[in-house]
């Protein structure tokens, strides 16, 4: 399926961080975060890419367009934070819920690491939360391997019937 990438017009960007910055606290929400400490997070997070709440050169912007010219999706690439100059990270993709399973996002992220590779990157990353399986086999399929597994199990208070039966004796 044809896919283009088309960097976002400077008058959509307001938009486009409002939403990125929205689906992300979402996402951490799902994760089990307080809805307070997720927009925190996001907002932090956002501040920290786009200090000026404009695009910038190093953080590359794009919409997804299918093949018949209909925005689909966004896709945002840059440079890690690390020290290494050749270290790139697909920093947020998302195609939208209608059109997912038609090869969008596949061939969006191919576009994305022939863009970092034309800028010098020797490496394409990315974060997936664990409970996005599609997105996940979506990466694995692509060739990315998993490198960090964070795990995490939410505790809630044992209630009276739930204690071991030998505490209080």
């Amino acid at each position: 399926m044809p896919v283009t990438l088309r960097p976002l017009d400077a008058g959509h960007f307001p938009a486009w961080l409002d939403r990125s910055r929205a689906e992300y606290a979402r996402d951490l929400v799902a994760l089990g975060h307080t809805p307070e400490d997720a927009h925190r997070q996001a907002d932090e997070s956002m501040a920290h890419s786009f200090p000026s709440g404009a695009s910038t050169p190093d953080q590359a912007v794009f919409d997804v367009i299918d093949e018949d010219g209909e925005n689909v999706g966004y896709l945002w690439i840059g440079p890690d934070r690390s020290d290494d100059p050749g270290a790139w990270w697909v920093w947020d993709i998302v195609i939208d819920t209608a059109r997912r399973g038609r090869g969008l996002g596949r061939t969006a992220m191919l576009l994305a690491e022939e863009y970092a590779r034309e800028r010098g990157a020797h490496t394409l990353g990315l974060s997936v939360f664990g409970f996005n399986t599609g997105a996940r086999g979506l990466y694995e399929s692509l060739g990315y391997e998993t490198t960090s597994v964070k795990m995490r199990k939410s505790l809630t208070p044992a209630s009276d019937d739930a204690r071991p039966a030998d505490e209080g004796a």
